[in-house]
């Protein structure tokens, strides 16, 4: 791993790459990241340019767009003309490439049927086309960082192309999550542009197919993932998806960077979406917003009672083969469940037929619901998060500043962010069990019922975790060392 801890004196210019920039292009979490990463960086001291798709539904007057110009690109197809339309926003520049055949569209990824089943050329394309804004820059930027599998191969086509442009341009690739890597048929290989000699195991090929996140593996100058424990799993086959053994020959040029938390959306101090404000020196509201979920979400008004939320995608990496399995005994603690998720249509049967039995326990909202989110988070007492892995996870740093105690699986940022209250060796902000076992989930959700029951020492939790500080700026100062160490190798 390289050392990161000596800042460098340059501004760097940093030209990000990416699928998602919310508000204007967001499926998920990536989208969140790349609305707050950016802004934190500039404010940290870069010039930051980023780059989308421009996607059928941008709101143009939102993206401020001052400029709209043209870029030669070189293509399998030929060469043509790409439309660049490029805004500022706060500190940081915005250009949107713009190729109607594959980005005017009404998902970004596909549809109800599933993907785009030219999603290979659609990406590849946006690829180069951040390769060729990056060379017509004035002046060009000093690192390319790209984010997941969408603008993997980025790394891979300027080292194997070496634009003369853009010879001492350094790249960082950032894997969000590893389980999602652009996995494609060996029949799109020629969407590429590349000779065949580069489909090997050393490079894109993987298991017959092309891997376009294992490129950007093996050619960026430095990888980064979200969390410094997501960086140490996926060195192993359990976490690795794979590509395990790739990570391994490149583990001296991965690091691990917890992502951050926009508290300007998510503080309990100022959140518009809750009943009453709270803070940690003033918790008055906090039972206000209890009581307010509690009636929003049909369970009986029980103060003394504690309320477990969850928001989350119902997938078994998010643990949702535990919760379902130890429903019937869960429901028969003194507890009320509060679940907002939407996903695997198997957890929405097992959840919603189980909330006909037990209404007064279990309340399931089928959806995503921001506002809902957000209460969720002020009015639950704890909030579970049992996944199998979790890259980083935000919704534990939420709950931290919320005073809702987190109980987690401690695994990846989920681990880095929560402090067992049994092992701490400080204050304690949490609950973490290890095994993936619904039995073990169990025994730490009684663990946190245990000391529900004392009053004093659980408002001295919720205090504790309100105290942390996971803010973008700490996330960005880090990425800064991490430019600031690539450019000193470029001499």
């Amino acid at each position: 791993m390289p050392s990161i801890d000596t800042p460098s004196p340059r501004r760097p210019r940093v030209l990000v790459a990416a699928s998602e920039l919310a508000p204007f292009a967001k499926t998920g979490g990536l989208g969140d990241v790349l609305a707050a990463l950016p802004p934190a960086l500039a404010r940290a001291g870069a010039e930051v340019h980023v780059v989308i798709p421009a996607y059928q539904g941008i709101d143009w007057r939102a993206a401020g767009i001052t400029r709209e110009w043209s870029v030669a690109l070189d293509t399998p197809a030929g060469r043509r003309d790409l439309g660049v339309r490029t805004g500022r926003l706060g500190d940081v520049t915005v250009s949107f490439a713009v190729a109607g055949e594959y980005f005017d569209r009404p998902h970004l990824y596909g549809g109800p049927n599933g993907d785009y089943p030219d999603n290979a050329e659609r990406f590849a394309f946006f690829s180069r086309a951040v390769l060729a804004i990056a060379a017509a820059s004035d002046p060009v930027p000093d690192l390319l960082h790209c984010h997941d599998w969408h603008t993997a191969l980025v790394p891979a086509l300027l080292r194997i192309d070496r634009d003369p442009r853009l010879a001492r341009t350094k790249t960082v690739l950032t894997v969000h999550n590893l389980g999602y890597q652009g996995l494609f048929p060996p029949e799109v290989w020629p969407l590429l542009g590349l000779d065949w000699s580069w489909f090997t195991p050393q490079h894109f090929e993987f298991y017959g197919q092309v891997n376009f996140l294992k490129a950007g593996l093996v050619f960026a100058d430095a990888l980064t993932t979200v969390s410094p424990t997501y960086a140490q799993e996926i060195l192993d086959p359990e976490h690795g998806h794979g590509l395990d053994g790739v990570l391994r020959t490149r583990r001296d040029v991965l690091v691990g960077i917890l992502n951050g938390v926009d508290y300007t959306r998510w503080d309990p101090r100022h959140d518009r979406f809750l009943a009453a404000s709270y803070g940690p020196d003033d918790l008055s509201g906090k039972p206000r917003c209890k009581a307010a979920l509690q009636a929003e979400l049909g369970l009986p008004d029980r103060p003394a009672v504690p309320v477990i939320g969850m928001v989350s995608r119902l997938a078994d990496q998010k643990g949702f083969d535990l919760v379902t399995a130890a429903l019937p005994a869960l429901l028969g603690l003194d507890l009320q469940l509060a679940i907002v998720a939407s996903g695997d249509a198997r957890y929405e049967r097992a959840l919603t037929s189980e909330q006909r039995r037990a209404p007064d326990r279990l309340a399931v909202r089928i959806a995503f619901d921001e506002g809902l989110a957000h209460r969720v988070e002020g009015g639950a007492d704890a909030f579970l998060m049992p996944s199998r892995y979790e890259p980083c996870g935000l919704n534990q740093m939420y709950s931290l500043r919320y005073g809702t105690v987190p109980i987690v699986r401690a695994t990846g940022g989920l681990d880095d962010t929560v402090v067992d209250v049994e092992t701490a060796n400080g204050p304690g902000t949490g609950f973490k069990f290890r095994p993936y076992t619904a039995g073990a989930m169990l025994e730490t959700i009684r663990r946190a019922l245990a000391l529900y029951a004392q009053p004093g020492a659980w408002l001295q939790l919720m205090r504790a975790g309100m105290q942390c500080d996971f803010s973008w700026r700490r996330s960005a100062d880090h990425y800064l060392d991490l430019y600031a160490h690539l450019l000193r190798g470029a001499g």
